[in-house]
């Protein structure tokens, strides 16, 4: 783990560190002090160079000089309309370019042009905070890399004239970063070490935070009458469990706002098998389950003022001669009956009971869930947005606000009557999927739609937002990406937390 720290001067001086400094389009270099003797060298190599201070540009200097080895210029952008997650996303891509040399340390020069809208205190906390951000790595099975592939950067040092500020303000926005490393891990675990029972045992740990932690048994579940995430479940030899984390931080006897996740462990499809061609990524397909252990746990470690309840299904889908199959009827928890057209089509017969005993449960005043729930939506939105659906514009317009802020984007989706109607059933209350091919995604959201009972809610489809491949997002490297930690994280701060 990259340590990241706050300091008033500069620290890097050995040609074993880096420095990165951020110019916007206009191509000023803020802080000739800071820079000292690098000053003219980095000005003489903008001067002739193709680089002019756009957002994301980014370019590395090999120092003649002594001292730093490398200096690492990231463009801003249009200054006057420069972010705080703008931000975050410079400060990641210059930690990024220092990993690519033999830097062990590097310090961030925090000092902004003068058209900066951002103060100097949060700019360096998001720079720190962005920096943490990308300095993530999954190599825990990797045995035999050589220590010239591994990354040698150790530290990260801030240097800001409002170091102690910066300091104080960094440190909410490090819970955060920190439970996006711990979302990240467990999406990457493979499904042989990370199962439902497994996953579990992850949540439980949250209690060491002060969440409170429940694990329903399948026991449990079938006396709840929980047929629609049983049936998924049954043909492995995993234990199906739901995960109940209660956060109490707001006021004493207020409704919570409720967070529900999908947590299939491994999707083989079951006896809708998938083809065997990327089979291997289904170990993430437990990625909306993770996304709110990963926000109960953000929202724990700051603190957070309001009270949050946390339900995740876990199942794993496999087909053996105990599974669940086409044309098999199930009953909800919530008494409604369900004809299985498709056994690939099973998060949201997990999410169908998780959603009901949530909102049965705790009443909560807005409820959002999160599930890797359809392919479909990659083909509507690629990977750059998540589908967003809703049965209530104040919910929806307020996530669309903290996706906005926190670029963890999102499209709202339509809905209505005429794709209802498209999962109605000949012998029971509706079948699993729609007609076709047509309109995936949102016949999945009106299936879900049938099981919150009128509470204020929204569907976010992470399918294609949860796992890059290739890296879209300057902040997360290739693999899991820790989808919507923050944008949960900003939604309960900034609409529950008084």
């Amino acid at each position: 783990m990259i340590s990241v720290s706050f300091a008033a001067t500069r620290t890097a001086s050995k040609k074993t560190s880096a420095v990165a400094i951020f110019v916007g389009e206009d191509g000023a270099i803020p802080n000739k002090a800071a820079l000292g003797s690098l000053h003219s060298y980095v000005t003489h190599a903008l001067a002739n160079d193709a680089f002019n201070g756009k957002k994301g540009d980014v370019l590395t200097l090999v120092n003649p000089q002594s001292g730093p080895s490398h200096v690492v210029v990231v463009g801003l952008g249009a200054l006057k309309s420069l972010t705080a997650t703008q931000l975050e996303e410079a400060g990641a891509r210059a930690l990024a370019a220092a990993l690519a040399t033999r830097a062990t340390q590097l310090d961030l020069i925090a000092t902004l042009p003068k058209a900066s809208p951002i103060d100097a205190a949060t700019a360096a906390a998001r720079l720190g905070s962005g920096a943490h951000l990308r300095a993530y790595r999954f190599d825990k099975y990797r045995t035999k890399d050589k220590a010239s592939d591994k990354p040698v950067l150790k530290s990260v040092t801030v240097v800001t004239s409002a170091a102690d500020k910066a300091k104080k303000a960094y440190a909410p926005l490090a819970a955060i970063a920190d439970a996006v490393a711990f979302t990240r891990n467990l999406v990457s675990e493979p499904a042989n070490i990370l199962y439902p029972e497994t996953l579990a045992a992850e949540c439980k740990k949250l209690s060491k935070l002060g969440v409170t932690v429940e694990v329903l048994s399948e026991t449990q579940m079938k006396k709840l009458g929980m047929g629609a995430l049983l049936g998924v479940g049954q043909g492995s030899r995993r234990e199906s469990k739901l995960v109940v984390m209660q956060w109490h931080g707001g006021k004493k006897g207020a409704k919570p706002v409720a967070l529900v996740g999908k947590g299939v462990t491994f999707d083989t499809g079951g006896i809708s098998i998938k083809p065997s061609g990327g089979m291997e990524e289904m170990k993430w397909d437990m990625a909306g389950s993770a996304t709110v252990i990963g926000t109960m746990r953000a929202l724990a470690a700051r603190k957070a003022k309001a009270n949050v309840v946390g339900v995740v299904g876990l199942v794993e889908n496999m087909p053996d001669g105990n599974a669940q199959r086409p044309g098999d009827v199930v009953k909800s928890m919530s008494g409604q009956t369900i004809e299985v057209i498709n056994t690939d089509a099973e998060g949201r017969l997990v999410l169908a009971d998780a959603l009901w005993y949530c909102q049965d449960r705790f009443k909560p005043q807005a409820m959002v869930n999160l599930a890797t729930l359809t392919g479909a939506i990659l083909v509507c939105l690629g990977s750059h947005r998540a589908g967003l659906f809703s049965n209530n514009d104040g919910v929806a317009n307020s996530l669309m606000a903290s996706a906005d802020t926190t670029n963890e984007r999102l499209w709202r989706m339509p809905m209505g009557p005429e794709y209802d109607k498209m999962i109605n059933c000949d012998i029971a209350d509706m079948q699993n999927v729609g007609e076709g091919r047509e309109a995936g995604s949102t016949t999945a959201a009106q299936f879900l739609q049938r099981f919150v009972n009128d509470v204020p809610w929204a569907h976010l489809d992470i399918a294609g937002v949860a796992w890059q491949n290739k890296p879209s997002s300057p902040l997360a490297p290739k693999g899991a990406v820790g989808w919507g930690v923050r944008l949960l994280s900003d939604w309960v701060e900034t609409n529950y937390e008084k």
